[in-house]
């Protein structure tokens, strides 16, 4: 790996500023599905780089009737990885997401 590159501090604000709005846009996303506005499909189809970069379990936790137990339980089964992020689920994975979570994706 690299050195970390040395940022002046307009270039360090412009960097907190973009991490807060993708922490506030992941946020709405959860909250979202949680209070069913939008689907599980919309979340996974987004093109949004900050969403793309919310792990996956979160995303199962933000799901009506999920909790973190739940959500640790689908991954296994899904054969998904814990650490894995909505952007590096493969096509078989996000197809079984979906057709377990049926309910809740349409």
């Amino acid at each position: 790996m690299g050195a970390v590159p040395q940022l002046d501090n307009e270039q360090r604000r412009a960097a907190w500023a973009k991490a807060v709005a993708g922490r506030r846009e992941r946020a709405e996303v959860r909250q979202a599905l949680k209070q069913g506005r939008i689907s599980l499909r919309e979340v996974l189809d987004s093109n949004s780089e900050a969403v793309g970069k919310m792990p996956v379990r979160l995303l199962l936790e933000a799901l009506p009737g999920i909790g973190k137990i739940r959500a640790r339980q689908l991954l296994e089964e899904l054969r998904i990885a814990p650490s894995r992020r909505v952007r590096g689920l493969g096509p078989h994975q996000r197809r079984r997401l979906l057709e377990r979570r049926a309910p809740h994706s349409s």
